[in-house]
This record gives structure tokens, sequence and C-alpha cells, in this order.
């Protein structure tokens, strides 16, 4: 379960759930690990368009990534689903929104 110590990190954890491509990205890795080119296949999706949702699932901590060395001496990079599940009602929200960080705009 998430425990949210600020705000910020329930924004951070809402952000990331707010995409579709990241949706599926999770829709995916709830059926295994799975290694970053096949994944980028599975969802057709560019590579790099792909760690750009990955990126942002693992700083909310909802995956994870460990690097193997395959047999023919090349890096693979893997991504796990982290279990996660997190309550959030208005409760949470107004205990956390002290906390929050609110970006000012420059004009």
């Amino acid at each position: 379960m998430i425990h949210f110590n600020s705000g910020n990190e329930l924004l951070l954890v809402l952000e990331a759930l707010s995409n579709p491509h990241r949706l599926k990205i999770i829709a995916v890795l709830s059926e295994g690990r799975q290694y970053v080119s096949h994944l980028a296949r599975e969802l057709g999706i560019s590579r790099p368009l792909l760690y750009l949702h990955l990126q942002k699932l693992e700083e909310a901590k909802i995956v994870s990534s460990d690097t193997e060395i395959l047999e023919t001496g090349q890096a693979a990079k893997y991504f796990k689903l982290n279990d996660f599940h997190f309550e959030l009602n208005e409760k949470i929200i107004h205990a956390l929104s002290s906390s929050l960080t609110v970006k000012k705009k420059n004009n």
C-alpha cells in the first residue's frame, strides 16, 4: 500500500496514472516483467517515448527496473510492476493539502 507523506507525493502518483499510455504499460506489466524493446513493440510506441512514460511511473514508485547481461553480452533493461494500492478520499486530500507546492507561472 502506498502511503503519502506529502501532497506532492500524491500528485506524483496521480500524474503518473493520468495518461492512457502509462495505464497500458501498467496493464502489460501486470502480466509480468518485460524487456523494454518487447514492451515498446507490444504497445506500438517508440522506445524513447516508452522511456519517458516509464520514467514517470518509476518516479512514482509504480514500476521498477533492473538490468541484466544477456548471453550475447548485451545489457537488457527490464521493468516490472510494483504492487501498489492506495486509499484516496477527502480526508486524505485535506490532510495533505497544506504540503502541496503550487508552481507559479512566469508572465
